[in-house]
């Protein structure tokens, strides 16, 4: 989703792009990695590559890894042998979200399943292969051919499905459109560190996405039933608040997102353009 839409914007502002499918380039083996990079010889990559099966990843770890951990430090590794600007997504997950109000890059990551620890594994194994690197962490990312809850529940609505959402955990919801714009930002910026990156405004509940989906999209909010995020009993834990906010963009020059409802309400006007 998120590797579709940065190939869509980098090519209509002029960039030659090569956007490479997980069957042409597996980021898990460095050879591969490092063969492909000097070839290509990017001036920046843009890593979207990511295991995020989040459940899947408490029995599937080596995979989880392979994509998380390992590959990130392929590519960091390779991007530093041509001298490439390399910029890789890491996730809201590294906290605990056990905190009230926003993350910061002041906060210190408390990953706390499978998936999270390997995110955070990846930022590590990054900044150790190429300080250059740019990580940026970002959550609850929605957008055109997306299959996780907040890309769906468009489709779901119109259907006339009943949805499932959970009133008790909080994020930062970020249209890919936007996060894709960001990332090709930081990439000609060549600005190593870590960047947290949503769309702007104060964050959400899931219930609290979807009841804007319904009045946006005038569909029906009978059809929501709030739940409880215990009442899924899913096998990772998950944040209870992940809301991310930026210290450093607006300071080095770059504009805060637009507000995540604006930036719905243009994903759900492309949704009714383009049904799935």
């Amino acid at each position: 989703m998120v590797a579709r839409a940065a190939a869509r914007y980098c090519a209509s502002v002029g960039d030659d792009v090569a956007a490479l499918t997980r069957a042409e380039f597996d980021i898990s083996g460095a050879d591969p990695v490092n063969r492909s990079i000097n070839d290509i010889r990017p001036d920046a990559v843009i890593n979207c590559a990511a295991y995020t099966n989040v459940d899947g990843a408490e029995t599937d770890a080596e995979v989880c890894y392979a994509a998380n951990a390992v590959g990130v430090e392929n590519l960091a590794t390779a991007c530093r042998s041509i001298k490439a600007a390399f910029v890789t997504i890491s996730t809201d997950y590294v906290f605990s979200g056990s905190k009230d109000g926003y993350y910061t890059q002041r906060d210190t990551p408390d990953p706390q399943g499978i998936y999270a620890r390997s995110k955070r594994e990846g930022e590590i194994r990054t900044f150790a292969a190429y300080p250059r690197s740019i990580i940026v962490r970002s959550g609850w990312i929605y957008g055109s051919g997306g299959t996780n809850f907040l890309s769906v529940i468009p489709d779901l609505l119109a259907s006339g499905t009943n949805v499932r959402a959970i009133s008790d955990a909080f994020g930062t919801p970020t249209f890919a459109d936007d996060l894709a714009k960001r990332l090709r930002e930081l990439a000609g910026a060549d600005l190593p560190g870590v960047f947290h990156v949503t769309n702007s405004g104060e964050g959400c509940s899931y219930l609290g996405f979807a009841d804007r989906v319904c009045e946006i999209g005038d569909f029906d909010k009978a059809l929501l039933q709030p739940i409880n995020h215990a009442d899924l009993s899913r096998p990772a834990p998950r944040p209870i608040n992940s809301k991310l906010a930026c210290l450093i963009s607006e300071k080095l020059g770059f504009s805060p997102l637009r507000r995540w409802d604006d930036a719905l309400a243009v994903f759900l006007r492309k949704q009714k353009a383009t049904p799935v």
